[in-house]
């Protein structure tokens, strides 16, 4: 779930108690399960799934579930570091039933400690924090950073899914892609309407209901070795990516989440302009 974003409590929510009752879904130790994972969390005496996926900053579990029922044979890990997230997404699966969907605790700057190289077929990234700013551009699960990690545990033609409100972000990880030595497999800046079956999360619906577009894409390594020394040539500041014009802008009936303020700054800049240039006719 983005930052900020937080999941609202109900009355008498306790954290630890939700965590104990919904243990079962829950690996609190994922390193032991390195390069295991497909065996290991198949139903006693059948078959390893077939594939195993990442569904990274899974928030209250939605998308993997409902992935999970799809796909009965696939095994889906639903990560999130917040607590409240992995005990609504904990609870989700207990209350599904389905057996191919466990919870971690964790963040993407550690993929390479809970899963082996070649383990993932996809990896999804379903609004991540998009951290406009340039000095918190680390912290971004979509960036070239992160897409290196991932190579090493990614399987042959495997993919990373990224689904976000946020054009800057969007736009700033089509940047990635090639840096990071990725193929773009598709892109699309209306993904609600251009694949409406889908799944789907909480989190995106209410989105979708504030007037948010969802913009998607889909990279996969591209072939050879990993770029050695990637350099990081874009612009790190999410704000350039925003329109520059005030047409475009007063278009923009939807901020993207952490950029409200920039895109209100950026029409009033607009509008000052155009002002002394009327003043100077």
């Amino acid at each position: 779930m983005p930052h900020g974003m937080h999941a609202r409590l109900p009355r008498n929510f306790v954290l630890e108690e939700r965590l104990e009752r919904y243990a079962r879904a829950i690996e609190l130790a994922p390193r032991d399960w390195r390069g295991r994972w497909a065996a290991a969390c198949a139903p006693l005496g059948a078959a390893p799934y077939r594939e195993v996926r990442l569904d990274l900053g899974c928030g209250k579990g939605a998308f993997a579930v409902e992935s999970a029922r799809r796909e009965p044979d696939v095994l889906f890990v639903a990560m999130d570091s917040e607590p409240i997230c992995v005990a609504y997404a904990a609870q989700r699966v207990c209350e599904s039933g389905l057996p191919n969907v466990i919870v971690v605790p964790g963040t993407g700057m550690r993929v390479r400690e809970f899963f082996s190289p070649g383990e993932l077929s996809c990896i999804y990234l379903n609004f991540p924090t998009p951290f406009p700013r340039k000095r918190e551009a680390h912290k971004r699960m979509a960036s070239m950073e992160r897409l290196m990690d991932f190579r090493e545990v990614l399987a042959p033609g495997a993919e990373v899914r990224l689904r976000t409100d946020s054009q800057p972000l969007f736009d700033f990880m089509l940047t990635q892609v090639p840096i990071a030595g990725y193929d773009l497999v598709w892109q699309s800046r209306d993904a609600r309407a251009d694949f409406p079956d889908a799944p789907s999360s909480e989190y995106e619906e209410r989105l979708g209901a504030q007037g948010a577009r969802v913009f998607a894409l889909a990279a996969t390594p591209g072939p050879g070795p990993a770029p050695e020394h990637p350099v990081q040539t874009a612009e790190l500041s999410l704000a350039a990516y925003l329109p520059q014009d005030l047409e475009t802008l007063e278009g923009l009936g939807y901020a993207p989440h952490g950029m409200q303020a920039t895109v209100t700054n950026l029409r009033n800049r607009a509008l000052r302009e155009a002002a002394r240039d009327r003043s100077r006719i």
